[in-house]
Protein backbone atom coordinates (compact mmCIF):
# COMPACT_ATOMS: atom_id res chain seq x y z
CA UNK A 1 0.00 0.00 0.00
CA UNK A 2 1.10 3.44 -0.54
CA UNK A 3 2.45 6.13 2.49
CA UNK A 4 -0.15 8.65 2.25
CA UNK A 5 1.89 10.55 4.47
CA UNK A 6 4.80 10.93 1.96
CA UNK A 7 2.33 11.12 -1.29
CA UNK A 8 0.81 14.09 0.55
CA UNK A 9 4.49 15.66 1.41
CA UNK A 10 4.95 15.38 -2.56
CA UNK A 11 1.85 16.47 -4.02
CA UNK A 12 1.26 19.25 -1.48
CA UNK A 13 3.90 21.68 -2.98
CA UNK A 14 2.32 21.17 -6.40
CA UNK A 15 -1.08 22.23 -5.05
CA UNK A 16 0.45 25.64 -3.51
CA UNK A 17 2.65 26.30 -6.46
CA UNK A 18 -1.20 26.75 -8.57
CA UNK A 19 -2.76 28.45 -5.92
CA UNK A 20 -4.81 25.20 -4.59
CA UNK A 21 -5.36 23.60 -1.14
CA UNK A 22 -4.65 20.36 -0.82
CA UNK A 23 -8.19 19.00 0.64
CA UNK A 24 -7.49 15.05 0.17
CA UNK A 25 -5.22 12.23 -0.62
CA UNK A 26 -6.37 8.74 -0.22
CA UNK A 27 -5.97 5.38 -2.07
CA UNK A 28 -8.62 3.13 -2.71
CA UNK A 29 -9.89 -0.29 -4.41
CA UNK A 30 -7.16 -3.49 -4.44
CA UNK A 31 -4.65 -5.32 -6.68
CA UNK A 32 -4.85 -3.80 -10.49
CA UNK A 33 -7.74 -1.78 -9.76
CA UNK A 34 -6.23 1.04 -7.23
CA UNK A 35 -6.70 4.44 -7.28
CA UNK A 36 -4.79 7.65 -5.82
CA UNK A 37 -7.51 9.74 -5.43
CA UNK A 38 -6.46 13.66 -5.09
CA UNK A 39 -8.70 16.22 -4.29
CA UNK A 40 -8.02 19.70 -4.25
CA UNK A 41 -9.36 23.27 -4.42
CA UNK A 42 -9.05 27.28 -5.31
CA UNK A 43 -9.41 28.46 -2.17
CA UNK A 44 -10.85 31.98 -4.24
CA UNK A 45 -14.08 29.42 -4.97
CA UNK A 46 -14.04 26.08 -3.09
CA UNK A 47 -13.62 24.50 -6.50
CA UNK A 48 -11.77 23.28 -9.60
CA UNK A 49 -13.21 23.45 -12.89
CA UNK A 50 -11.75 21.08 -15.45
CA UNK A 51 -8.93 22.67 -16.55
CA UNK A 52 -7.49 23.17 -13.51
CA UNK A 53 -8.11 19.22 -12.44
CA UNK A 54 -6.21 18.59 -15.95
CA UNK A 55 -3.08 20.79 -15.23
CA UNK A 56 -2.84 19.63 -11.32
CA UNK A 57 -2.98 15.84 -12.74
CA UNK A 58 -0.33 16.88 -14.84
CA UNK A 59 1.55 17.86 -12.28
CA UNK A 60 1.22 15.31 -9.91
CA UNK A 61 2.00 12.93 -12.74
CA UNK A 62 5.41 14.32 -13.38
CA UNK A 63 6.02 14.95 -9.76
CA UNK A 64 5.47 11.42 -9.25
CA UNK A 65 7.54 10.32 -12.07
CA UNK A 66 10.37 12.37 -10.97
CA UNK A 67 10.71 11.02 -7.47
CA UNK A 68 10.28 7.38 -8.40
CA UNK A 69 13.22 7.90 -10.85
CA UNK A 70 15.53 9.25 -8.21
CA UNK A 71 14.82 5.67 -6.93
CA UNK A 72 11.47 5.73 -4.35
CA UNK A 73 8.87 3.76 -4.97
CA UNK A 74 6.04 6.72 -3.74
CA UNK A 75 3.43 3.48 -4.76
CA UNK A 76 4.10 -0.06 -5.32
CA UNK A 77 2.43 -1.16 -8.45
CA UNK A 78 -0.22 -0.17 -11.25
CA UNK A 79 -2.81 2.19 -9.93
CA UNK A 80 -4.95 5.04 -11.53
CA UNK A 81 -4.45 8.84 -11.05
CA UNK A 82 -8.02 10.70 -10.15
CA UNK A 83 -7.88 14.65 -9.58
CA UNK A 84 -10.85 16.16 -8.52
CA UNK A 85 -12.73 19.21 -7.34
CA UNK A 86 -14.01 17.81 -3.55
CA UNK A 87 -17.65 18.17 -4.78
CA UNK A 88 -20.92 19.41 -3.53
CA UNK A 89 -21.26 16.76 -0.70
CA UNK A 90 -17.46 17.54 -0.04
CA UNK A 91 -15.72 15.28 2.76
CA UNK A 92 -14.74 17.65 5.89
CA UNK A 93 -11.04 16.51 6.41
CA UNK A 94 -9.44 19.73 7.74
CA UNK A 95 -9.85 21.70 10.62
CA UNK A 96 -10.80 24.83 8.23
CA UNK A 97 -13.59 22.44 6.89
CA UNK A 98 -15.83 22.84 10.07
CA UNK A 99 -15.51 26.54 10.08
CA UNK A 100 -16.26 27.22 6.26
CA UNK A 101 -19.03 24.52 6.51
CA UNK A 102 -20.93 25.03 9.91
CA UNK A 103 -24.61 25.49 9.58
CA UNK A 104 -24.54 23.14 7.10
CA UNK A 105 -25.98 19.43 7.75
CA UNK A 106 -23.15 16.70 8.29
CA UNK A 107 -22.69 13.20 8.91
CA UNK A 108 -19.60 12.13 11.02
CA UNK A 109 -17.90 8.91 11.42
CA UNK A 110 -16.24 8.75 14.63
CA UNK A 111 -13.36 6.18 15.51
CA UNK A 112 -14.25 5.35 18.80
CA UNK A 113 -17.73 6.41 20.99
CA UNK A 114 -17.85 9.16 22.24
CA UNK A 115 -20.42 10.27 24.90
CA UNK A 116 -22.04 6.38 23.57
CA UNK A 117 -22.32 7.31 20.16
CA UNK A 118 -19.77 6.25 17.14
CA UNK A 119 -22.30 8.13 14.07
CA UNK A 120 -23.72 11.85 13.99
CA UNK A 121 -25.66 13.58 11.75
CA UNK A 122 -27.06 16.67 12.12
CA UNK A 123 -26.28 20.57 11.68
CA UNK A 124 -22.58 21.04 12.40
CA UNK A 125 -22.10 24.03 14.69
CA UNK A 126 -18.40 24.39 13.94
CA UNK A 127 -15.23 24.23 15.88
CA UNK A 128 -13.43 25.64 18.61
CA UNK A 129 -9.78 24.63 19.17
CA UNK A 130 -9.54 20.90 18.86
CA UNK A 131 -13.18 20.02 19.34
CA UNK A 132 -15.96 19.75 16.76
CA UNK A 133 -19.40 20.52 17.68
CA UNK A 134 -23.08 19.02 15.86
CA UNK A 135 -26.17 19.30 16.34
CA UNK A 136 -27.07 15.44 15.91
CA UNK A 137 -30.85 14.70 15.01
CA UNK A 138 -31.14 12.16 17.81
CA UNK A 139 -28.69 13.05 20.37
CA UNK A 140 -29.00 16.69 20.71
CA UNK A 141 -25.92 18.77 20.34
CA UNK A 142 -22.84 16.81 20.76
CA UNK A 143 -18.98 17.60 20.70
CA UNK A 144 -16.64 15.53 19.82
CA UNK A 145 -12.60 15.89 19.88
CA UNK A 146 -11.10 16.20 16.07
CA UNK A 147 -8.67 13.38 16.30
CA UNK A 148 -11.77 10.60 16.59
CA UNK A 149 -13.30 11.62 13.52
CA UNK A 150 -12.75 8.91 11.21
CA UNK A 151 -14.56 10.97 8.36
CA UNK A 152 -17.49 13.30 7.78
CA UNK A 153 -19.01 14.49 5.10
CA UNK A 154 -21.27 17.00 4.44
CA UNK A 155 -24.95 15.96 3.46
CA UNK A 156 -26.87 16.97 0.54
CA UNK A 157 -29.18 19.47 0.88
CA UNK A 158 -30.87 22.56 -0.88
CA UNK A 159 -29.39 24.91 1.54
CA UNK A 160 -25.73 23.49 0.49
CA UNK A 161 -26.69 23.65 -3.11
CA UNK A 162 -27.43 27.03 -3.03
CA UNK A 163 -23.96 27.69 -0.98
CA UNK A 164 -22.01 26.16 -3.82
CA UNK A 165 -23.07 26.65 -7.22
CA UNK A 166 -20.41 25.19 -9.83
CA UNK A 167 -18.60 28.15 -11.23
CA UNK A 168 -18.06 26.96 -14.89
CA UNK A 169 -19.69 24.00 -16.58
CA UNK A 170 -17.93 24.26 -19.80
CA UNK A 171 -16.51 21.66 -21.02
CA UNK A 172 -18.86 19.04 -19.81
CA UNK A 173 -20.62 18.27 -22.64
CA UNK A 174 -17.64 17.46 -24.68
CA UNK A 175 -16.77 15.02 -21.54
CA UNK A 176 -19.76 13.74 -21.37
CA UNK A 177 -20.21 12.90 -25.79
CA UNK A 178 -16.91 12.04 -25.97
CA UNK A 179 -17.21 8.85 -23.18
CA UNK A 180 -20.77 8.09 -25.22
CA UNK A 181 -18.75 8.27 -28.67
CA UNK A 182 -15.86 5.61 -26.80
CA UNK A 183 -18.83 3.23 -25.55
CA UNK A 184 -20.44 3.29 -29.02
CA UNK A 185 -16.76 2.02 -30.34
Amino acid sequence: MADIARLTEVIEPEAKALGFELVRVKMTGSGDERTLQIMAEDPETGQLVVEQCMEFSRRISDRIDAVEEGGEELVKGAYHLEVSSPGIDRPLTRAKDYVDWAGHEAKIALSEKVDGHRNLTGELVGIEGDTVTVDDRQAGRVSVPLGTIHSAQLILTDKLIAATRPLDMSGVEDIEELEEEEAND
